[in-house]
This record gives C-alpha cells, sequence and structure tokens, in this order.
C-alpha cells in the first residue's frame, strides 16, 4: 500500500439512509487492517460542542431560518477542524468524515434555496480552510429508499417513531437533497465519486475500495 506522508481527508455524502455510516466503517476496517491510522469522525457532534449542537439541530420541535442553521452547523464544523481534523491530519492519518462541506451547500443552500450559494461557498472555506476532502463519496439512491432504510434503521436501534428534523422532511425534500449532490459531482468529477446504494453491501464496499486504491495508487 501506498506510504502516505501526509494525512488525508476523505468525506461521504447522501441522502439519509443511504448507507454512509455502514461503508464508513467497512473502508476504515481495511484500511486498519493495512496498518494505517484511520480516524472516523461526523458532522455535527465530533466535538463536546458538536454533540450539543447535533442535539438542537436534529430536534423536531426546533425550528431555524436556513441562516441560523447555516451559522450552526459552520460553528460545529470550526470545531470540528480545529479538535479532530487538523491534529489527525498532521499525524498523518487518513480521516473519514461523515458529512462536511458538501452537506451544507446542498442542505442549507441548494435543498431549501433561501442562502446564496456563494455565502455559503465563502464561509465554507472560512471554516475549512485547507481542510479540504481528497476524495468523496456520494451514496446515490431515491429518496424513497434512503427514507425507508432510516425508518428501519429506527426500528432496529430502538428509535421507532423518533424520526429527527431532516427525516421529517417532505420526500420532495430529500430529492431535491440528492439532486444537490449529483449537482456537485457532476461539476467536479475530480473530486467526487458517486456509488449506487441500492446494491448489496459487500458490493458498495468493493466499488468504493476499487475507487480508492485506483486514487492512490494500490495495488
Amino acid at each position: 500500500m501506498t506510504d502516505f506522508k501526509t494525512g488525508i481527508l476523505i468525506s461521504f455524502e447522501g441522502i439519509e439512509g443511504c448507507g454512509k455510516s455502514t461503508q464508513i466503517v467497512l473502508l476504515a476496517e481495511r484500511l486498519r487492517d493495512a496498518g494505517k491510522e484511520v480516524v472516523v469522525s461526523r458532522e455535527p457532534g465530533a466535538t463536546p460542542l458538536g454533540a450539543k449542537l447535533r442535539k438542537l439541530l436534529l430536534d423536531p420541535a426546533y425550528s431555524p431560518d436556513a441562516l441560523t442553521e447555516l451559522l450552526l452547523y459552520l460553528a460545529d464544523r470550526r470545531e470540528h477542524r480545529r479538535l479532530v481534523i487538523t491534529p489527525a491530519l498532521q499525524r498523518g492519518a487518513l480521516v473519514l468524515v461523515d458529512r462536511y462541506v458538501d452537506s451544507t451547500w446542498v442542505y442549507q443552500g441548494f435543498a431549501r434555496d433561501e442562502v446564496e450559494s456563494s455565502l455559503i461557498e465563502k464561509l465554507n472555506r472560512l471554516v475549512a480552510g485547507d481542510n479540504w476532502p481528497e476524495l468523496t463519496f456520494v451514496l446515490d439512491c431515491p429518496a424513497q429508499v434512503g427514507l425507508a432504510r432510516a425508518l428501519e434503521r429506527n426500528r432496529e436501534t430502538g428509535a421507532e417513531g423518533v424520526a429527527d428534523r431532516f427525516e421529517q422532511r417532505h420526500l420532495d425534500f430529500h430529492e431535491q437533497v440528492r439532486q444537490g449532490f449529483l449537482v456537485l459531482a457532476k461539476a467536479a468529477r475530480e473530486r467526487f465519486r458517486v456509488i449506487d446504494a441500492g446494491q448489496e453491501i459487500e458490493m458498495i464496499h468493493d466499488q468504493i475500495w476499487r475507487e480508492f486504491s485506483l486514487k492512490y495508487a494500490i495495488s
């Protein structure tokens, strides 16, 4: 395997229930088996402040306007970068993040269509700085499929009937989120890899590993 001299930041994106968390775990395990340091993280919620913001942002009873929502996610990201991402990259670790800068542009920009994309881009760059993903996997599936999986996941974890604020959004919103990720992927093909999330879990993992291997010259 390639001897990475500097850290690498890889993000996973997609609609609710697309399987990001599962695929991050599988990739992390494979990389660790190869002797690499891997840091798995997520947004929001990776820091003490982030945990509090996550609880607020996903609370169905909370209803912020688009700009407030944007600024809260950016506050989470700033702490995440400062306390988790930057130190890990400086150690040379591989950082796998469940949602990052692209979710902000899609959820708070493209899908809500209430905040200028140029402002989101500027604030994202300010907050994330040089810690930008080298590779982004978009796990793509129809919104109806993703929401059905999210419901099943809630049943399995005992959280049935406790859908978070985003899971409760109308199907049209989730389909708009899906389209937002595809728009980003089409505009920046060198960074994005769109993966069919309707496949079996192992097939998805094999495709992710193949794309990762090609990107970093792993045999």
